[in-house]
């Protein structure tokens, strides 16, 4: 592990799973930019939500995808809401303390289409090496397809032979994956992607945030899992924008 990747997964190991509040002073700041949007800015508005977690909070990481500075987590929140959240989490680390957030969150779901989890499947960050390679294939993927809609060079990308969906509405491979394309256009919700704010890589992971609409403006936050030089999994969280934030950073 990185000591960026380190230092993140501690702090936030500390906050919201053992609840220690004085990691707040330790290890974030002195300048806290918050993009959520259920949160306040700044490290006044993290220490006025570490203070006050509900009853019953909990937090299970599922993965870590660490580039330079940035570092996401992937994970499920407990108690925030009457459901649990699966969360991607992104902080900015800068000389060893975390200065900057940004996240997205979605009720779980318990039955999906693919029979997985929104957070289970691979979770090892292997071929260090392919990193950069990775990199490129998935910010190409995203600006052909995803925002260019050009579905004819699909198979470019993602495998035509193994593609696990985690998405709760898509069954697995790219028939799945069309399928899903086509009802969501029925009910009114088109897959648009505008643009890319933040491309995140280790390894076989790479995290995307983007913005677009999908019925209205959302958030998009994809994770994929690349295996020789193809897209093979991939797990995503996709949240509206809301009208109204806690603060004027904007959520990307």
């Amino acid at each position: 592990m990185s000591s960026v990747k380190e230092a993140v997964v501690a702090a936030t190991t500390r906050l919201f799973v053992e609840q220690d509040t004085t990691v707040v002073a330790e290890a974030f700041g002195p300048t806290y930019v918050q993009h959520s949007a259920i949160a306040a800015d700044g490290i006044e508005g993290l220490n006025g939500l570490a203070n006050n977690l509900p009853e019953g909070f909990s937090y299970a990481l599922s993965r870590v995808v660490a580039d330079d500075s940035l570092v996401v987590l992937h994970g499920v929140y407990t108690g925030f809401g009457p459901d649990p959240l699966v969360s991607f989490d992104v902080f900015r680390a800068d000389n060893g303390r975390i200065v900057e957030h940004w996240d997205a969150l979605t009720p779980q779901v318990t039955e999906t289409v693919s029979g997985h989890s929104q957070t289970d499947g691979t979770t090892e960050v292997r071929e260090l090496d392919q990193t950069d390679a990775n990199k490129k294939l998935v910010a190409e993927f995203a600006e052909k397809v995803l925002i260019g809609q050009d579905y004819s060079v699909l198979t470019d990308y993602i495998s035509t032979e193994t593609y696990i969906q985690h998405n709760p509405e898509a069954g697995d491979g790219l028939d799945g994956f069309g399928a899903a394309v086509g009802r969501w256009a029925e009910g009114g919700k088109n897959l648009v992607y505008k643009q890319v704010h933040q491309v995140v890589a280790e390894g076989n992971f790479v995290f995307t945030r983007a913005e677009g609409e999908f019925g209205v403006p959302v958030v998009y936050s994809d994770l994929w899992r690349v295996e020789n030089g193809k897209i093979v999994e991939h797990w995503d969280v996709v949240v509206p924008i809301p009208a109204e934030i806690p603060h004027t950073n904007g959520l990307f």
